[in-house]
């Protein structure tokens, strides 16, 4: 049977995740024509995440590309979700409601400690509190905290009203999306020009972006241009608690668990951290794990109904940083790696691939998350 082939668009997204599709979104709002190829499944971490924006919480020492990034698209959600909610005519559930690091003994204590003296270095915004400063301000804590840091400006989102708005504000903006699974790069005299799907169909555009989460590591793509990206597996629950009985108001975050208060009651508590390959099992080891270090935090966690247990693949490169921009082979893109920042990092990653396609002004810290960076241990693969 003859392959099919659909008209070019100006960019074709691979990926209908919220990386995928708030890229879409944004360079349609640039005024490009946008076609979107979603695959779906179970391994999304976009409907597992437990939707912090929370830049002050993340920074680590030796990450100073990630925490740039971090800042940068922190400071541009209020913005970012105002637009969208605009477009896609839905609520968008962005509320900044700050969080607050908790230590559960002395040895907890002193590495935050460490952290805020970081913190101060870098000029973020967040102070000290002792313990009983903690539980003044969220009554539900454990009398076991003996210190931590409120970082006030912190913020969270539920993740999956957050994609649904997405692509109602992508179609809103003259976005195709289409279900179905790319299964090769159309590469022509070493210029990518699309993409054939599972289907046979071939769909062609003048750029290709590839956003496809932790397959992004996968063979869909040439090797001198594939990321090292692994998938990092991920449990997370999700409760509920009785309407005006919430255990916390802000984010609480432990050494070993956060606890995310929802708008609408729902409590997240996240996530483990485990190289399983694509292992998508929800273990009975993994629950345990969650819920014992959520009531060692915050003990009223144990009054909530329990209402889902499940795993995500978070996409992971060494750097624990994210492939943003160009590559090596004319016309295509990649955006992803974003390990547990994808929400945070949605509007900089979308500016960034937006501004690059339309010749707009990218963000400066953009420059550092270049997938050319990975270049010589691709070369080292490909020798």
């Amino acid at each position: 049977m003859p392959e099919r082939r659909a008209a070019g668009a100006d960019l074709l997204v691979l990926g209908g995740g919220v990386i995928g599709l708030g890229c879409a979104w944004r360079a349609a709002r640039a005024g490009l024509d946008v076609r979107v190829v979603d695959a779906g499944g179970t391994e999304r971490a976009t409907e597992v995440a437990a939707g912090m924006i929370a830049p002050v919480g993340e920074a680590l020492w030796g990450e100073e590309a990630l925490l740039a990034a971090a800042v940068e698209s922190a400071a541009r959600w209020p913005g970012f979700a105002g637009e969208l909610e605009s477009d896609a005519e839905l609520p968008v559930p962005y509320r900044r409601c700050g969080s607050l690091h908790v230590g559960l003994d002395r040895d907890e204590t002193a590495g935050l400690r460490r952290l805020h003296d970081l913190h101060s270095e870098l000029g973020l915004e967040a102070r000290w509190l002792r313990g009983s400063e903690c539980r003044r301000l969220e009554p539900g804590l454990t009398t076991a905290v003996t210190g931590g840091y409120e970082a006030p400006g912190e913020a969270e989102i539920d993740t999956r009203v957050l994609l649904v708005a997405l692509r109602a504000a992508a179609e809103a903006r003259g976005v195709e999306v289409r279900e179905g699974r790319a299964v090769e790069l159309l590469v022509e005299d070493g210029r990518c020009t699309g993409a054939r799907l599972e289907s046979g169909e071939e769909l062609h555009a003048e750029r290709t972006l590839a956003a496809l989460g932790a397959r992004l590591g996968g063979e869909l793509l040439p090797a001198e241009v594939r990321p090292p990206i692994r998938p990092v597996k991920g449990e997370v629950l999700r409760l509920r608690a009785r309407p005006g009985e919430a255990p916390c108001e802000r984010i609480i975050a432990s050494e070993r668990v956060y606890v995310v208060p929802r708008a609408s009651g729902d409590v997240v508590i996240g996530a483990t951290m485990e190289d399983r390959g694509f292992d998508l099992r929800v273990t009975a080891g993994g629950v345990h794990e969650l819920l014992r270090e959520a009531y060692r935090a915050v003990p009223e966690v144990a009054e909530l109904e329990l209402l889902e247990c499940r795993a995500g693949l978070r996409p992971t490169t060494p750097d624990n940083t994210p492939v943003v921009g160009a590559t090596a082979i004319e016309g295509l893109m990649l955006a992803g790696g974003h390990h547990r920042h994808g929400i945070m990092l949605a509007p900089v990653t979308a500016d960034a691939v937006a501004a690059e396609l339309s010749g707009g002004e990218v963000p400066a810290c953009a420059a550092a998350l270049r997938p050319g960076r990975f270049a010589a241990r691709l070369e080292g693969t490909t020798a």
